[in-house]
């Protein structure tokens, strides 16, 4: 696995040591079950995997990378870079400007670019037509493209569908900047359509099945499809494909959904739905997989959950849905958020908006010491989880030194790899 080049201060003492110790026990990555570190005072349960994925640490080297390369000139980013609200700060304290935020509203008019600008594309990509302008201009937008390789992959997929003459239902959310650009460039080669959820797929099973009037899909799906579709001709065959942040159980729920739908209308006729499986980012079932086994380690045992990560970014989302089923869950986006007066701030996913709880901490635990499941999104660094692990020991009144914890996992791993 290639190793990038990323600052210092997004590598943690703690955490990272946590990893290595686990990637020299087991380099094949055969055993997701988590990590337990015992504090004495707090101890925590640490999914296999989390944080920071190829497609993140890859974004990350190049974007640094033009800052390095180009002294004294205009540097921008599409958009955000990735997710993360620490991320983003600190590339803008290098002196990155931003051109559009995450919604594609204007920040800097592309007006305003001069062709020896520098241009960052973000880990999600970006649109034919936003290519096509800054081409315009100009602007060399291959040199510091940092659009992660699983992206691509999806594209690539759909472009390949296109050419047999298969529609791309993207499932994703239509907002998102990777949903857009997938859209782009899917539609480029294919009839394409969003679908947002199980929700929309059951709605569009039922136009399927023919259960539903034609006439009510313009408005249910507005929007969503490419110039020209047309209905029902457009849904005759196709394949499902996702933006890659998006839980791929759900992902393969709505693919099941829609192929059964599929066979229904044509009696099992398995040549009008392509199996697109392959698409699915691994880093993010991973991270999702890692998460549910830790999960399961954490029922009955665990007090609570943690996720670190930014409020914005669609893969933490997810993993705050998983951690939420099974326990009391916060959602933050580092330590910052614990308040001086013992409150936690945290982001309410439900309600859409972050709010301040004063009761966080569970008034009764179930073991001899309080439980904690602690982990993050792709787009997270791990000396922000870091730092909230930290935090929470010291809440806790400190316990064992962090050396002697570490000391003793060592050990643990050096048993199991033996």
């Amino acid at each position: 696995m290639r190793t990038f080049d990323i600052p210092e201060f997004y590598r943690s003492p703690v955490i990272g040591k946590v990893k290595a110790l686990r990637k020299a026990a087991d380099p094949r990555k055969r055993d997701l079950s988590p990590s337990v570190l015992d504090f004495g005072s707090v101890r925590f349960i640490l999914p296999r995997h989390f944080g920071f994925c190829f497609g993140v640490e890859n974004a990350i080297e190049i974007a640094y990378k033009a800052v390095q390369e180009n002294p004294g000139k205009r540097l921008w980013l599409l958009s955000q870079m990735i997710h993360n609200p620490e991320v983003n700060a600190d590339l803008t304290s290098q002196g990155i400007g931003f051109l559009m935020d995450t919604q594609g509203n204007t920040l800097t008019p592309m007006e305003e670019l001069k062709p020896e600008d520098v241009v960052i594309v973000p880990a999600f990509g970006t649109t034919l037509e936003i290519e096509a302008k800054l081409e315009e201009i100009g602007v060399d937008i291959q040199r510091y493209n940092t659009t992660c390789p699983f992206v691509e992959k999806v594209w690539k997929r759909a472009a390949q569908l296109g050419e047999k003459e298969y529609t791309v239902v993207i499932h994703g959310k239509p907002g998102h900047e990777e949903t857009r650009a997938t859209f782009s460039h899917s539609s480029a080669n294919a009839q394409s359509l969003v679908v947002k959820n199980m929700a929309e797929a059951e709605v569009l099973a039922s136009y399927i099945r023919g259960e539903k009037d034609w006439g009510g899909f313009e408005t249910d799906f507005a929007g969503r499809a490419s110039e020209g579709f047309r209905v029902p001709e457009d849904l005759d065959r196709f394949g499902v494909v996702n933006q890659t942040t998006m839980l791929a159980s759900d992902t393969q729920a709505i693919a099941d959904h829609l192929k059964a739908a599929l066979e229904q209308r044509d009696g099992g006729s398995d040549e009008k739905f392509a199996n697109t499986r392959d698409t699915l980012c691994y880093a993010t079932l991973d991270n999702q997989t890692a998460t549910a086994q830790a999960l399961e380690l954490a029922k009955g045992h665990a007090d609570l959950a943690v996720v670190v990560g930014g409020y914005n970014s669609s893969n933490t989302s997810h993993l705050v849905e998983l951690s939420a089923e099974a326990l009391p869950t916060w959602f933050i986006h580092g330590v910052d958020e614990f308040q001086e007066d013992g409150s936690l701030a945290y982001f309410d996913l439900k309600a859409g908006e972050r709010r301040v709880e004063q009761q966080w901490w569970p008034s009764e635990i179930k073991g001899e010491v309080p439980t904690v499941l602690l982990t993050s999104g792709a787009s997270c660094p791990d000396s922000a989880v870091d730092r909230v692990l930290q935090s929470m020991v010291s809440r806790c009144g400190g316990g064992r030194a962090v050396d002697d914890v570490l000391r003793d996992f060592a050990k643990e791993q050096a048993t199991l790899g033996a």
